[in-house]
């Protein structure tokens, strides 16, 4: 396979499955060999109504959910799994729900320097295990910095509009696909996998991206 097979991934930071989803990914790609393999990250908003200076989250949850009791028993799968793969999930040092646009415009922004999943993964850390307010413009300007991004010029672009329609355009787009959860793996631009599946199942789908999209002289 000449052509590297391509994944792109939908997803929220703020979306516990999506970072469980991709350290999966992550473990999928190593065994089939990351050389063969482009991940490129696409946004989601799981919910876009949140404003920019995020909401408090304790006052969200019980808006959403009644009760953080209810909350976590959901949890209770979702921590299970995330110890399985090497994530300490902090709830409780999270005080704020950001709004991700901004969270989103920095992963597009990396793209140009092949650190797209380096900057997910710094984010989705930040957030999931440190309690950091991911909507915060000197929260990304640091995480920009630790991934090897230029923070003077992320500085300069998040107090900007750069790129802000490109990526509600991509939101748009996947809810035009019909996608409505996350994280959602488009392989090879052919079919989707769902939700935070087992590397094993992930494995599974890169390697059939890869044979559909060989052309029949080269399959046989």
């Amino acid at each position: 396979m000449s052509d590297p097979i391509t994944v792109d991934v939908v997803s929220d930071i703020v979306c516990p499955w999506c970072f469980l989803g991709k350290r999966r990914l992550d473990m999928a790609v190593a065994s089939v060999a990351p050389q063969l393999v482009e991940v490129r990250w696409r946004p989601f908003q799981l919910d876009p109504s949140i404003p920019k200076g995020g909401v408090p989250r304790q006052a969200y949850l019980e808006a959403k959910f009644g009760s953080t009791g209810r909350l976590a028993d959901l949890h209770k799968p979702l921590v299970a799994a995330g110890e399985r793969n090497g994530i300490a999930y902090a709830f409780d040092r999270i005080t704020i729900t950001p709004n991700s646009l901004d969270a989103h415009r920095l992963i597009r922004w990396s793209h140009a320097h092949n650190l797209q999943s380096a900057m997910a993964e710094r984010l989705f850390s930040l957030y999931w295990l440190e309690g950091a307010d991911i909507g915060n413009r000197d929260v990304l300007v640091k995480a920009a910095v630790d991934v090897g991004l230029d923070g003077v010029l992320v500085a300069q672009l998040l107090q900007s509009e750069a790129d802000l329609d490109a990526v509600i355009a991509e939101v748009n787009q996947a809810s035009e696909l019909g996608i409505t959860g996350v994280p959602t793996f488009i392989i090879a631009n052919r079919f989707a996998v769902v939700g935070a599946q087992s590397s094993d199942v992930l494995r599974s789908a890169i390697m059939r991206g890869g044979l559909e999209a060989r052309s029949p002289s080269q399959a046989t």
